[in-house]
Order: structure tokens, then C-alpha cells, then sequence
């Protein structure tokens, strides 16, 4: 199992950014995909962005042109740069990994995020 740490939620206000990141305790050479899920209470779970370990990456529609996301390889990490934050984006903010030759994908604790003035 990858253990997984996020870093820099809190609070916002509507307009400014932000940037989440992700420490994994596996080699960045085993896992395939590390990725951004987030959840709001009431409302469904969503995969913001993911990002393949040849550096391509996905976002959901809702974060186009706003959330980017990047994976550093020697530091294992991967980050979520996100711009332009509104109060649709308040979420716990989870990272998660899925290795080679593993169904499973492995889950940080998640981080709060919340934007409001």
C-alpha cells in the first residue's frame, strides 16, 4: 500500500488560489496515476484531475482552465495548483495513487479546502 500525505488546504476567499500537494511513500516509478478526488457534503464525489507518470494529464470540466495539476518524480509528489477558486470548489480534497499492476487505488486522509469571504 502507498501511504499517501496531503498538504496545504484552509481557507480561501472566492478569487484567490491555492495549491495542494501530496507526498507518496512509494517510488514514483511504481505508481501509474496520481490524482486529485474531491468531496462536498451533499453533493457527488468528484475526480478533479489526474495525471499518468509520462506527465499527461486530465481534469474534470468544472476545473479546466483553472486547476493544474503536476507530479514531480524525483520527489515523489504530485501538486494541485488551483486559480480562480469560487465556493463550489469548498471540498475535502483527496490524493490518490495507483501503482503497476495493482486494481486498487490507495487514498491520502484528505485535506479541507474552503472558499468563502
Amino acid at each position: 500500500q502507498v501511504q499517501l500525505v496531503e498538504s496545504g488546504g484552509g481557507l480561501v476567499q472566492p478569487g484567490g488560489a491555492l495549491t495542494l500537494s501530496c507526498a507518496a511513500s512509494a517510488r514514483a516509478s511504481s505508481i501509474a496515476v496520481m490524482g486529485w478526488y474531491r468531496q462536498a457534503p451533499g453533493k457527488q464525489g468528484e475526480l478533479v484531475a489526474s495525471i499518468t507518470s509520462g506527465g499527461t494529464a486530465n481534469y474534470a470540466d468544472s476545473v479546466k482552465g483553472r486547476f493544474t495539476i503536476s507530479r514531480d518524480n524525483a520527489k515523489n509528489t504530485v501538486s494541485l495548483q488551483m486559480n480562480s477558486l469560487t465556493p463550489e470548489d469548498t471540498a475535502v480534497y483527496y490524493c490518490n495513487a495507483k501503482r503497476y499492476g495493482y486494481d486498487k487505488m490507495d487514498w491520502g486522509p484528505g485535506t479541507q479546502v474552503t472558499v468563502s469571504s
